[in-house]
């Protein structure tokens, strides 16, 4: 590894949330997040029971499992009972999507409701912003609600969105002034990305290419291709 770069693993949460993938890729997705020293894994709430058998509680990777994912666009209620489950598997953390009707509707009132019984369960929490499609009063409006909710990270997108940059975390940065934690989540393709997205002041890294960048960062070399 350079001595110039620094170690990105103890920052990507390693994510496996294509919807065609298996209980084998499930698997191998935990099984690289322990062998690199991963922060998490990140996976469908489907999937946490299946994690949770090869990362044993108390492990040092932590199980992270999105909920609402990847809209938002269920009851609150709904919402709730697909936390509730994930927890119950053994989740360490939610990513969670949240009501993106309520936020153009400028409705912060169901939007609180949507994620704050979500943040009751104890869990840390990391609201999932999108924020390549949000206009700034809107951003602003979802990150304020977020960490009203007790939102422990703000998380810049789903992954199904453009790719983050570096800055959009610095805004996100400077909208959170110090009260959450930020996670860059989509699109991060290169070390040279992860490693601006860290300078600018991501704290976590979402990406399914997190090996990718391991090898690079050991070769010092870019991490090119498509990521999710």
């Amino acid at each position: 590894m350079s001595r110039d770069l620094p170690d990105l693993a103890p920052l990507i949460d390693h994510a496996l949330l294509d919807p065609h993938r298996g209980r084998d890729a499930v698997l191998a997705c935990c099984d690289e997040a322990r062998h690199f020293g991963f922060a998490g894994v990140c996976v469908a709430s489907r999937w946490v029971a299946t994690a949770r058998e090869r990362l044993p509680a108390g492990d040092a990777v932590r199980l992270v499992s999105v909920v609402g994912f990847p809209f938002g666009a269920v009851p609150a209620a709904i919402k709730r009972a697909e936390a509730e489950a994930a927890a119950a598997a053994g989740a360490d953390e939610l990513d969670v999507v949240p009501d993106f009707g309520a936020l153009a509707d400028g409705d912060s009132t169901t939007l609180l409701a949507d994620l704050a019984p979500i943040t009751e369960l104890g869990l840390p929490v990391k609201v999932i912003l999108e924020m390549g499609r949000l206009e700034p009063e809107a951003l602003a409006l979802l990150v304020e609600v977020s960490l009203d909710a007790g939102a422990r990270f703000l998380k810049s997108g789903s992954g199904f969105g453009p790719a983050v940059s570096a800055p959009q975390v610095r805004q996100l940065a400077a909208l959170a002034r110090g009260r959450a934690g930020i996670k860059a989540s989509g699109g991060i393709a290169s070390l040279e990305q992860a490693l601006e997205l860290v300078e600018a002041g991501a704290v976590r890294l979402g990406t399914s290419r997190g090996v990718a960048l391991m090898q690079a960062l050991r070769r010092g070399a870019p991490a090119a291709g498509p990521s999710g």
